[in-house]
């Protein structure tokens, strides 16, 4: 029998009352709720596909903007204030309960595409998450990427960053970047993070609350060979973070799934679907475990 998806558009207050964009992805009757994290720069809609395959598997899914990207970004992005911390202890946390509401009683999944993988250390109730899937998720250390990058990320750090600070206040959409527009101070703070080779790790004790140490569900991280940017080191760099979490890394190809190139979020376009379902396997695996 054909299961019946919904798709269903909301707005969702985060914990300080911020208006949130999210999309709901849901079959009748989930057997679980998935809460997927997006990249930084990338809006929900590249998500969306993904979230399509977990409702086909009977996971009730929600995609998100973060403050300031997509549908939640503010008419003027000049003077706009928000950081990733805020990401992850205001919206991160919201949407975490957002997502629990749509299958109560049933497990809790995450999925998180890289900063959507560090986000859950600052929210108060990831511990409600039975497993943690990251995509691309490694640390931002600008060493740690592929040499080949590394001239790259010191352009966009060091001159084409500050040059658009200056001139506009925030990042623009397009250009070097790419992304979508970005907030002065979340560049700010990816940049302070990416100078040091434990990344954000170097100052944890000055961005207490956190809760890195407080999450031991399991963790599952994929990453591809063909990223530049979270290479081998970077992904079990980021894992270090979640020190009571069992935590596993699996590196691809982008043979092994059926495509070409995978990248840093290729994984979520039409040519790598063939590696959706891993994910939410993953999650049926879980939940299989904690019902023996």
């Amino acid at each position: 029998m054909m299961t019946m998806i919904h798709e269903d558009e909301i707005r969702f207050e985060a914990r300080d009352g911020c208006v949130l964009c999210g999309r709901i992805i849901a079959p009748d009757n989930p057997r679980a709720a998935v809460l997927i994290s997006s990249g930084t720069g990338f809006p929900m809609g590249l998500y969306r596909r993904l979230a399509l395959t977990g409702a086909e598997a009977g996971h009730a899914c929600l995609i998100y903007d973060y403050r300031g990207i997509g549908g939640s970004a503010p008419r003027a992005m000049r003077g706009f204030k928000a950081d990733i911390v805020d990401w992850g202890r205001l919206d991160h946390a919201a949407a975490l309960d957002r997502a629990a509401a749509l299958a109560p009683g049933k497990p809790l999944y995450a999925v998180g595409h890289s900063v959507g993988g560090h986000l859950p250390g600052f929210a108060d109730n990831a511990g409600a998450v039975a497993a943690h899937a990251f995509i691309t998720v490694g640390t931002g250390y600008w060493r740690a990427h592929e040499v080949s990058y590394q001239p790259s990320a010191l352009l966009f750090w060091l001159l084409y960053g500050p040059a658009c600070l200056a001139l506009k206040g925030y990042i623009p959409a397009g250009g070097l970047w790419g992304g979508t527009a970005l907030p002065r101070d979340i560049f700010l703070q990816w940049r302070q993070w990416a100078s040091k080779p434990d990344y954000l790790g170097h100052y944890l004790d000055q961005l207490e609350p956190h809760h890195f140490d407080a999450i031991t569900a399991p963790i599952r991280s994929w990453s591809f060979s063909d990223d530049r940017l979270c290479t081998r080191r970077s992904a079990e760099d980021l894992l270090t973070l979640y020190p009571n979490a069992p935590s596993e890394h699996v590196r691809l190809s982008p043979a092994e799934i059926g495509a070409t190139r995978v990248e840093h979020h290729g994984a979520f376009k039409k040519q790598a679907a063939a590696f959706w379902p891993q994910v939410f396997n993953w999650f049926d695996q879980v939940s299989a475990s904690a019902s023996r």
